[in-house]
């Protein structure tokens, strides 16, 4: 596989469009994934007791998170942000296009940024981060989720042992995944507080690899990987990943799992009155007394 000359320019944004474009024109084909996810994103803010007025959807999609949020969170009013235009023509204004990378927010926009299974297909995500990071209001809160670490390893496997099988070598054809405790680095390189990246498991099962992958067509989630080989994919290479993925994994009814990993990040933007750590040395107590033991120097033996 070649390596891209700019490590920045992992996925041609181009194409991750053109396949959103794609799956707006018939949005609900293949929806269940990104109403789960929605669904579990937006339960967070039954947690969080603060009112956010004012609140950024971004990669709207087609209002799958915004039917959802149904006045929870307080939020008063939604802007609705895609990177297609099929997609945001088809919600409630105000909607705008914008990539996450070069987002048009001024500085302490958002009372609340919201983000369902967007943000891996972004080149540079520690540089959107940030821009998220500065569009929130002091004490601003950020939900997004993305797919992570173990998504598609299924097929990317399958259609890896095809490829060489059938054609000699291998390409880029499921898109890389970050995995989940560089997400929670990310964060904190962002500049952002109380940073928190967990992660959940989606499994769904298909007939077969090539229904699955009809799916990944319909949720605009082709690959869009820049070193892709281009072109159509050899017959014979897609029949010998569904069989490879069969093989490999299918269940004792015959039908195959893939499983999406789904990481989700809450974190705060900077505010005075979020709770810090205290400076070293500077603790009232000492771990001892709390203990109910004797603190002793490092070295000395345990008393008998």
């Amino acid at each position: 596989m070649a390596v891209p000359e700019n490590p920045l320019h992992v996925f041609d944004r181009a194409a991750v469009r053109a396949h959103r474009e794609r799956a707006a024109r018939r949005p609900e084909a293949a929806e269940f994934l990104a109403c789960e996810a929605a669904e579990r994103l937006v339960d967070r803010l039954d947690d969080v007791t603060r009112r956010f007025p004012r609140a950024l959807d971004l990669g709207c999609r087609h209002g799958v998170l915004a039917q959802r949020l149904a006045g929870r969170g307080g939020v008063e009013q939604l802007i609705h942000a895609d990177a297609a235009f099929g997609f945001a023509r088809r919600v409630p204004s105000p909607a705008l296009v914008c990539e996450a990378e070069a987002l048009p927010f001024a500085p302490a926009s958002f009372d609340l940024v919201l983000s369902n299974l967007d943000l891996h297909w972004t080149n540079d995500l520690p540089g959107a981060l940030l821009q998220l990071r500065q569009a929130l209001k002091p004490d601003g809160l950020l939900l997004a989720s993305l797919f992570a670490g173990a998504t598609l390893g299924e097929l990317r496997l399958a259609l890896m042992e095809a490829e060489l099988e059938e054609e000699g070598g291998v390409s880029p054809r499921v898109a890389p995944f970050a995995d989940l405790r560089d997400l929670g680095q990310l964060l904190q390189r962002a500049g952002f507080a109380l940073p928190v990246a967990d992660s959940d498991t989606i499994e769904v099962t298909y007939a077969d690899a090539l229904t699955l992958m009809r799916d990944l067509r319909a949720m605009g989630e082709s690959n869009a990987v820049a070193e892709r080989r281009r072109g159509f994919s050899r017959r014979a290479t897609l029949a010998r990943a569904a069989a490879r993925y069969r093989e490999r994994f299918a269940r004792p009814d015959g039908r195959i799992p893939a499983r999406f990993e789904i990481v989700t990040l809450t974190a705060w933007a900077p505010h005075e009155s979020q709770p810090r750590p205290l400076a070293p040395g500077s603790a009232g107590t000492r771990l001892a007394a709390a203990l109910g033991t004797v603190e002793r120097p490092a070295g000395d033996p345990p008393s008998r």
